[in-house]
């Protein structure tokens, strides 16, 4: 029970007890916990960022800027949000100019598209980058999302965010020659949809965050007549690999 339910202390314990019939002193329910070596519950009641990230994780978002440049060496930033329980991403935008009104107008359409899909998040961990204005969390605040903010050059704070950012750089940025802003939105978009239909993620046992697997194949003579094709997205630089129909 201590265990299960760190802000219970030896008295309260001792109170669950007696309502389950068993009859013993107080103090005998604290030597127990001191003999097996539980914390008393303050102690144990403090969480650590793990454990508010997995006791919350269906409640989480994170979102983040991560910039790249084009062949006419134009710095563009992109604003990306993702959820920790599904790793579904939201690319909100790429610009030149992260101006409040941009970010702030980019949190608008995020709250409209969380409302259509019927997310009900909580939480939104960003960092304490100038880009993001004050009415940016005010809008997220008016709709029940608190923004988390991360510790001063704690990027493992937001890791799942930062870690969508490295997979979109190395799958995808850093074999792009990207012409202008159109074309750098065109290859997200085509990698947003990469990522949600036929990457598997790690983080989710493989899954996918838009669709489920498929029923594994076990029949034998299955196995050894398999026609699987490659299709290729944005000139070949994803490949996706499916059945022949």
């Amino acid at each position: 029970m201590a265990k299960e339910n760190p802000s219970w202390g030896y008295r309260r314990l001792h109170g669950e007890l007696l309502i389950l019939g068993v009859t013993v002193a107080a103090s005998t329910v604290w030597e127990i916990l001191k003999e097996a070596g539980i914390e008393p519950a303050p102690e144990r009641n403090s969480s650590t960022w793990t454990e508010f990230l997995r006791s919350q994780a269906d409640a989480l978002l994170a979102c983040d800027f991560f910039e790249t440049i084009t062949l006419s060496r134009t710095r563009l930033y992109v604003l990306a949000v993702i959820e920790h329980t599904t790793r579904r991403i939201r690319i909100l935008g790429a610009t030149a100019h992260p101006t409040a009104s941009w970010a702030t107008q980019a949190a608008r359409n995020l709250v409209m598209d969380l409302e259509g899909a019927s997310c009900r998040a909580r939480y939104m961990i960003r960092d304490r980058d100038g880009k993001f204005p004050a009415l940016f969390d005010a809008i997220l605040k008016d709709t029940g999302i608190e923004v988390v903010l991360t510790g001063i050059r704690v990027p493992r704070m937001n890791s799942i965010m930062e870690r969508w950012v490295q997979t979109c750089r190395r799958e995808l940025l850093d074999r792009t020659l990207i012409w202008n802003q159109r074309h750098l939105l065109h290859a997200l978009r085509e990698f947003e949809r990469f990522y949600h239909e036929h990457r598997p993620h790690q983080g989710i046992a493989n899954a996918r965050p838009l669709c489920p697997l498929p029923q594994p194949i076990t029949a034998p003579e299955q196995m050894t007549h398999l026609d699987i094709r490659r299709r290729d997205r944005l000139g070949g630089i994803l490949h996706e690999y499916r059945h022949a129909a």
